[in-house]
């Protein structure tokens, strides 16, 4: 009797437990101030009936449109086509965000799961024939239509979109091009993730203290707090992790250690171990390839830098070929000297890569007097944020506030709610600086929400993630000036998406071209070495003394040099991307040998290793830069130009500060670029002052 009991006290409690189904806070109204994602409440058994609802939602938004029977026009077809998708999108954009910035398994398997999911979706709606027929009609009769350029933009970027996505092929073409972006969009996740466990695969495990020879007390802090991150006594552990990895390089004394350290870094995900890459990116090239000629295109360089500033990879190479041949004779000079210190030293073996670091830092010490780590005291993390934040408000005004009452996602991020010079609300801003095992490398900027004002206006909510080291007890977190520049890099693209004024999703924030994306970042990079802005933050963290002139001066002095290293393993890695994807045959060789082919044919120095080897290649594998990885130095390009006309006139000129808002960080992509820049600027941008800037004129 007992039994039957308890076994009817089970089912009713299970029927009650059913019928108060738990609600998935994603597919609610988010209840926080500005509807920001509401963290607190967001479970990793959320994403994927979230993902599925929105697909549902998605596909019925399109199937209202494709029903409509009224003639298609702007309003009733493209204008209602920019309006879909936006529960879909929202749950992407919080789950992409938390699965690289602050992941874990369930999380990684998810992404697995859904990637070829959300691929056949979006393919199902580009080779929607019904839907094209609409749009295809607006866009024959749209000079008769009297749009704005916005409009007109919008138009023509959704009629491109679906022709670019198969729209006009036949159908046995469409069911492959379906089942090529499938398996590149499985592929991309596995090869991201493969990145990242290989890299928190190896630690470097000192446990005598002479192994820590030349290694600053701060660096050898934060190598014993990461050993009891780990659990591990009486030792100190070093990272691949760049706040790790590359003070290491420049300061440890022990020349075998630091080529350890260094072939771990640049042999991730190429150790033929479970997280190999070497497969998975020929296998991703090869399926591009094929993706671009059915589509009608020679090579998929030629399919992506359509819709660039570039346009073609002929004037890709153009420009690359124009910085490298000064930079590869820069980067010869600088090897002679460092080899020379070697043999001054008394050693007699030829500089290697994992050398090139620590003898260049003997060399800046030598010619500049200049030990760069004295200035790491004076970039406390807090101030170098709060000094970006007074940029910003000299240049547009606007003004950043802490915000405690909206959910986070992990407790070092913290957020601001923006406001502009009229006290009007603008945006939230979210930071996530320090490093963590479960963050991918690097630093970037993306969006829980973009802005729009499409029927409804719409607030941008937009974050920053970095890899910064963490406070160690009482001491703060301590910046290098390549991480000071870092966050304002950054901080550049995040004034870029919070500034947005467009009123179509499509066309705002920092949806623009992959070549010009990267000059609000790169230009804000020029503020903080400027002594008006310089002065205002960098205070050292125990004293609050300004940081000395004389040291100032010394950095000055040196700002030239290793530009050659710095621009060469840059460059190296842009060829690299590009000879990936301009082949016309499908790749057969070993991907070490398609690397030494690449390299050779551009004459790279052996002591040099480029920047990304293709095994490790993020950027061009998996975040949206293949075919793009150059845009930084062709950003650098316009925003040497553009800081040049600010320097002349003043670093804070208002004037100059509203034509770049008004023409370039508020416009999105609702015109050409180079209109854009030249709205601005008064003409197209010059070469001379980037080459001035590195010392190669």
């Amino acid at each position: 009797m007992k039994t039957k009991f308890y076994l009817l006290l089970f089912i009713g409690m299970t029927l009650f437990s059913c019928s108060k189904k738990e609600q998935n806070p994603l597919l609610e109204s988010f209840n926080t101030p500005f509807q920001t994602p509401p963290f607190n409440k967001i479970k990793n058994s959320h994403y994927m009936p979230a993902f599925m609802e929105g697909i549902k939602q998605h596909n019925l938004e399109i199937e209202a449109i494709v029903k409509n029977t009224e003639p298609a026009n702007f309003e009733n077809t493209i204008e209602a086509l920019d309006r879909t998708g936006t529960l879909l999108s929202r749950v992407s954009s919080i789950f992409y965000n938390l699965n690289s910035a602050n992941t874990d398994d369930e999380l990684q398997k998810i992404a697995r799961e859904i990637a070829p999911v959300l691929s056949k979706h979006y393919d199902d709606i580009l080779l929607n024939n019904k839907l094209f027929q609409k749009i295809k009609s607006v866009y024959l009769q749209k000079d008769k239509l009297d749009l704005d350029v916005e409009q007109n933009t919008l138009l023509t970027k959704y009629y491109k979109d679906f022709v670019r996505g198969g729209a006009n092929l036949n159908k046995e073409d469409k069911t492959k091009l379906i089942e090529i972006n499938k398996e590149l969009s499985s592929l991309q996740v596995k090869f991201s993730e493969n990145v990242l466990k290989d890299n928190n695969n190896f630690k470097l495990i000192i446990k005598d203290k002479n192994d820590l020879a030349g290694l600053p007390e701060s660096v050898i802090k934060n190598a014993e707090e990461a050993a009891k991150s780990f659990k591990l006594e009486n030792c100190w552990v070093f990272t691949l992790h760049k706040p790790s990895l590359i003070p290491f390089l420049q300061f440890s004394a022990k020349r075998d250690l630091r080529k350890k350290m260094f072939m771990a870094y640049t042999h991730r995900a190429d150790n033929n171990n479970e997280y190999d890459n070497k497969d998975i990116a020929v296998k991703i090239i090869n399926l591009r390839l094929k993706k671009a000629n059915l589509l009608g295109y020679k090579t998929y360089s030629d399919f992506v830098l359509e819709d660039n500033m570039a346009q073609k990879p002929e004037n890709v190479y153009a420009l690359l070929n124009k910085i490298w041949k000064p930079a590869l004779k820069t980067a010869k000079k600088e090897r002679k000297q460092l080899q020379a210190i070697i043999n001054k030293e008394g050693n007699n073996f030829k500089l290697q890569p994992w050398d090139w670091w620590y003898y260049a830092e003997k060399l800046k010490k030598e010619k500049y007097n200049f030990d760069e780590e004295l200035m790491r005291p004076y970039f406390k993390l807090k101030n170098v944020r709060n000094a970006a934040f007074m940029v910003a408000n000299k240049l547009y005004g606007y003004t950043f506030t802490e915000r405690k009452d909206i959910p986070v996602y992990n407790k070092d991020v913290k957020v601001f709610e923006v406001k502009d010079s009229l006290g009007s609300h603008v945006g939230i801003f979210y930071t996530d600086y320090y490093t963590r095992s479960n963050k991918q490398g690097g630093a970037w900027m993306s969006s829980f929400r973009k802005q729009s004002n499409n029927g409804k206006k719409i607030s941008p909510v937009i974050y920053n993630v970095c890899n910064f080291p963490k406070p160690l007890g009482d001491t703060p977190s301590l910046l290098s000036f390549e991480e000071v520049t870092t966050l304002f890099h950054e901080f550049g693209h995040a004034l870029h998406g919070l500034s947005s004024n467009c009123k179509y999703h499509k066309l705002s924030g920092t949806d623009v071209a992959r070549d010009f994306v990267e000059l609000p970042s790169q230009i804000m990079e020029n503020w903080p070495g400027e002594p008006e802005v310089l002065m205002t933050f960098a205070k050292h963290y125990k004293t609050g003394e300004i940081i000395p002139q004389q040291l100032i001066d010394k950095f000055n002095n040196a700002k030239h040099f290793n530009q050659g290293f710095a621009t060469v393993e840059y460059l190296a890695a842009s060829f690299l991307d590009m000879d990936w994807h301009t082949i016309t045959e499908p790749v057969y060789c070993s991907v070490d040998k398609f690397e030494e082919n690449s390299f050779k044919k551009i004459g790279l120095i052996p002591e040099i290793v480029s920047r990304y080897r293709t095994t490790y290649y993020r950027h061009i594998f998996c975040d949206g830069y293949s075919s793009g990885y150059y845009s930084y130095i062709w950003a650098e390009v316009l925003d040497a130009d553009a800081f040049q006309y600010f320097k002349e006139n003043g670093i804070f000129n208002k004037k100059i500060a509203k034509l770049f808002k008004d023409n370039v960080i508020s416009r999105g992509s609702t015109e050409n670029p180079m209109i854009l820049y030249k709205r601005f600027r008064g003409s197209e941008p010059k070469i001379d002052a980037l080459l001035k800037r590195k010392g190669f004129n």
